[in-house]
């Protein structure tokens, strides 16, 4: 339906989904891009989607979002043991063992460096200023890219994901058309990452490629242009989600100095107790930050870049007397869960305070910005980590002023309509 990527000027349940939610109820059935999907806020529903993973449905994408990161939801052979492998290497990279060992305070490095350079300058567009941060970071674990290449790869890669919900019509002059021809330069820049590695096995880093290369002898399905496909992939999270996300927390706090002097009551304390005030974040004062995970918490909370997670129905699914038929698509809409007024007082409201005495098993359900069942991201607990760092610099370091921007948009991604300009300033008190 054309209307679902009709722009929505506000952070609620996209208007399109809100409005038939309204009327059918929590499930009802719709065309998206010619396609036949069931749109489900029904959370009951939804938690069975997310445990019949491979078994009645696939994780699917559009065809648009599909093709440039050439996601398939088709059922193969080897299906469970692909996603399998890829988690358990993300996991190795980028899991709780990787963040306490060296991520943490390779991530500060970069925040400082990189908030340093922003204070230099009369103002900066906190939203791509972020894309190239984090497109710095992962270029360098994925790649072993230096700045320069993993600018290079930024770029490329932006122009390459523009359309990624855009009709697929591959035709030349169209924004989809012009998003595969970069693509194609972004995969011709990573398989000469992944060629040059085979051809200098001796050239061993601690990279993703390095560690992925080392299953080509070992795990069937990995081939050279297997790594490829799946770097594309993994770099969305690196240079579209997780940049979002921040952006969408430093718009909020900004718009709540109330939110702004609780960060830096508990960073500065962080500091206070400290031997040397320069020393890095260990992951014990990781763990301390409190509040700043519950700012965190209703940042993932609002700030839903997607409306919902796509699955393919590959067996036929019996739901209250109806069917949905193989083939079809199931949205579950995790924006609807984490705007519901039954379970979040005022819910567009950012505030952080709701979450504060918020159990472990309210949080599991009610807060699903990763998904759920076997295909959760695997990323979760290392973006959690990246924001908290990245606002214990800011805070601690810097103040901050908006010039301009930071409207939002959905059609359906969520981003912000004009960047989010803003002039920082080293902090002098």
């Amino acid at each position: 339906c054309l209307e679902l990527i009709f722009p929505a000027h506000s952070y609620d349940v996209h208007p399109f989904i809100k409005k038939r939610l309204q009327r059918y109820g929590p499930l009802f059935r719709t065309n998206i891009a010619g396609r036949n999907v069931v749109v489900s806020a029904d959370q009951e529903f939804n938690n069975f989607i997310f445990q019949q993973e491979d078994k009645s449905v696939v994780r699917w994408y559009l065809d648009s979002f599909g093709k440039l990161l050439k996601q398939s939801g088709e059922v193969t052979s080897n299906g469970l043991s692909l996603h399998k492998h890829m988690r358990n290497t993300v996991l190795t990279s980028f899991g709780i063992e990787s963040i306490n060992r060296n991520l943490l305070s390779l991530f500060e490095e970069l925040v400082r460096r990189t908030l340093h350079s922003w204070s230099t300058q009369d103002h900066i567009d906190a939203e791509y200023a972020t894309i190239a941060m984090f497109g710095e970071f992962g270029g360098d674990l994925l790649c072993s890219y230096d700045a320069e290449t993993s600018k290079e790869l930024i770029d490329k890669y932006v122009n390459a994901t523009s359309a990624v919900m855009s009709f697929p019509f591959n035709i030349p002059g169209t924004t989809y058309h012009k998003s595969l021809k970069n693509k194609e330069k972004v995969m011709e820049m990573l398989r000469e990452a992944v060629n040059a590695r085979l051809a200098s096995p001796r050239d061993d880093k601690n990279d993703l490629i390095s560690k992925m290369i080392k299953d080509i002898n070992i795990v069937d399905f990995v081939r050279p242009e297997y790594i490829a496909q799946r770097l594309f992939a993994l770099l969305f999270t690196m240079f579209q989600t997780l940049p979002l996300l921040l952006v969408f927390g430093l718009k909020f706090i900004s718009e709540n100095p109330a939110v702004v002097g609780e960060l830096i009551a508990e960073h500065d304390e962080i500091i206070a107790k400290r031997k040397n005030s320069d020393s890095s974040v260990t992951w014990e004062e990781y763990k301390s930050m409190t509040f700043t995970l519950q700012v965190v918490n209703e940042t993932l909370r609002l700030g839903n870049t997607v409306p919902g997670f796509m699955r393919k129905v590959v067996k036929d699914i019996k739901i209250r007397g109806y069917t949905i038929p193989a083939g079809w698509g199931i949205m579950a809409c995790q924006s609807a869960l984490h705007l519901d007024p039954n379970i979040y007082k005022d819910p567009l409201k950012f505030d952080p305070s709701r979450w504060k005495d918020a159990t472990p098993e309210f949080i599991s359900k009610n807060l699903k910005p990763f998904g759920g069942g076997i295909k959760q991201c695997a990323g979760a607990d290392f973006s959690r980590a990246t924001l908290c760092i990245f606002l214990h610099v800011f805070v601690t370091k810097y103040r901050w002023s908006i010039v301009k921007g930071g409207d939002i948009v959905q059609n359906p991604i969520m981003h912000l309509k004009k960047g989010f300009i803003i002039s920082v300033s080293e902090r002098s008190d």
